[in-house]
């Protein structure tokens, strides 16, 4: 829970959201803390969960990715059985990036990341349709990227969570 978070982890979240290659000296010195009680609350941040993974997050179009799509799948009645087999399936697809449950007509929404419209076309075919209980398939593919990030908005001690938020005040 953010309660239980002080200023001081708040900031260094911040920070490891922002560069998490920075070594332990580095980040206390960018919050005005010694290294070791700066260690110890990196340690009881990953501990406590707030602190998930650190990876290196890649280009995905030097990668020749240079497609994102959204889609959204109508999956059939399954058993338990199919729907684990479904979710490894999904989880077994490395193109598919992101995958979630959704209220409405459809039941998933996905991010897959392509090279390109012929290949997507092929991946729907041969990957998406194969799918355990999966009727339809209905795609948006993007033109731009306006915005990405993947740093989660942190509480303000004293504050707004967000500029947006203040801005209501």
């Amino acid at each position: 829970m953010s309660d239980d978070l002080d200023a001081i982890d708040l900031r260094i979240l911040e920070h490891l959201q922002q560069d998490a290659s920075l070594s332990t000296a580095e980040l206390a010195d960018k919050i005005g803390l010694s290294q070791s009680p700066c260690w110890r609350r990196i340690q009881r941040l990953r501990d406590e969960g707030y602190i998930k993974r650190q990876v290196a997050i890649l280009d995905r179009t030097k990668l020749g990715l240079d497609m994102q799509i959204f889609a959204q799948i109508k999956v059939g009645r399954l058993d338990d059985t199919e729907r684990a087999a479904f979710e490894r399936s999904i989880n077994n697809v490395p193109e598919i990036v992101e995958c979630y449950s959704v209220f409405g007509e459809l039941d998933l929404m996905i991010k897959v990341v392509a090279p390109d419209v012929r290949w997507y076309q092929e991946f729907v075919f041969d990957t998406l349709m194969k799918l355990p209980g999966v009727q339809d398939v209905r795609s948006v593919m993007t033109l731009s990227e306006m915005k990405y990030t993947t740093a989660m908005p942190l509480p303000r001690k004293g504050g707004a969570r967000t500029a947006a938020a203040s801005k209501k005040r």
